[in-house]
């Protein structure tokens, strides 16, 4: 499999060698990212956006790469993340495939392409990663540190493991460890993945792409994305007409609803965009991310361990993935430790993927959190 880099991209190159948590170090290993705004003379209007399992650094357009962003309602000038203000960069996680170092990476050492030899990935490492970016701009504080979904969770472990970097942060449908159940979605996820022959112990290429095991775990995601009330009002039990794509009168267990066009639909847009092996490593990592292990195994002590003056944690009342309790949770840690940490719970019927979808709910609270904070 190749990498999927977006046009525009900028590298920096990690330390090597750069040590993993769990063991083993990677050696010529780089980070993409993107800026947007100007960073200011003192560097102090800085923020860090580290993202969820799948997007890349290209969350706006900007002029390398006029293209529409990830969050693209979200980032730029007069939006909630003004870049008339502020100088954004956003990276993408270590151990992926657009860009950034990972099991899709040719190893320096052979020459072939890492697969499974790659070491074992945390979330504790690619904040580290995004902490080397950082710092290579000329930045010692950001001024804030926003983290959606999988990047809640590493942006918590940046704000731990590198006291003093951030003045603030905001926390988007993130959480300080991985529940049963969403450990539970990704395991099958991983199943579906290594079950199909194709994928043939990691070692697979374009022509032998293990194709329905990543469609199978993309749908997985997917549902657990949206809310059972989001999938009822959108499509109620509609079914197929005969001319719909993906409707087959010849196959009796075939596409018949349209909720399973939409499916497929979606799953076959990002099956030959993203690495299988990739998905297999950050799915994993989140799973192990737990702040209790820095507390004696009271997550709540862990939170409270991380120093930023101010928070704020958001969530859809409708996620089922990383449920609005766990950015209660958060506020309530980092309030422990010190934070004047804000809560808000939104009545989005969108679910886990309403940061990406609900803006006129999420807008306003970033925007009102981040125009609330002082010049440095």
């Amino acid at each position: 499999m190749t990498e999927f880099i977006p046009p525009g991209s900028r590298f920096h190159p990690l330390p090597s060698p750069f040590p993993m948590k769990r063991g083993g170090h990677l050696h010529g290993a780089r980070i993409a990212f993107e800026t947007w705004g100007t960073l200011a003379a003192d560097a102090g209007n800085a923020v860090l956006i580290v993202t969820g399992l799948s997007p890349d650094a290209h969350a706006a357009s900007n002029p390398a790469n006029p293209a529409p962003g990830w969050w693209e309602p979200m980032l730029g000038p007069g939006k909630p993340i003004d870049t008339d203000r502020w100088y954004v960069i956003c990276v993408n996680s270590l151990g992926s495939c657009k860009g950034s170092t990972g099991p899709a990476s040719l190893n320096p050492a052979t020459g072939q392409r890492y697969g499974l030899s790659f070491p074992e990935l945390s979330i504790e490492d690619i904040a580290n990663a995004a902490a080397e970016v950082v710092r290579s701009l000329g930045i010692t504080r950001l001024a804030c540190l926003i983290g959606n979904s999988m990047g809640g969770m590493t942006a918590l472990a940046l704000l731990l493991l590198h006291p003093g970097i951030a003045r603030s942060h905001i926390n988007i449908s993130g959480s300080a460890q991985a529940l049963p159940f969403s450990i539970a979605i990704r395991s099958l996820q991983r199943e579906a993945i290594r079950l199909d022959p194709a994928w043939n112990g990691g070692d697979y290429d374009e022509a032998h792409y293990p194709e329905s095991g990543m469609r199978m775990a993309r749908k997985l995601g997917v549902i657990t994305y949206r809310s059972a009330l989001e999938w009822d009002g959108r499509f109620g039990r509609v079914r197929l007409d005969s001319e719909d794509p993906g409707h087959n009168d010849d196959d009796p267990f075939g596409l018949e609803f349209q909720v399973e066009s939409y499916l497929e639909g979606h799953a076959r847009r990002f099956v030959r965009h993203f690495d299988p092996n990739c998905y297999l490593y950050l799915g994993r990592s989140m799973d192990w991310f737990d702040l209790a292990e820095y507390a004696d195994g009271d997550v709540l002590a862990g939170l409270a361990k991380i120093q930023v003056p101010r928070a704020l944690a958001i969530g859809a009342n409708t996620d089922i993935l990383f449920p609005v309790q766990q950015q209660q949770q958060i506020a309530d840690g980092l309030r422990a430790g010190g934070a004047q940490a804000q809560f808000i719970g939104m009545e989005s019927p969108q679910g886990h993927d309403a940061f990406l979808v609900d803006y006129d709910r999420f807008g306003p609270a970033v925007r009102g959190f981040l125009d609330t904070l002082p010049a440095a």
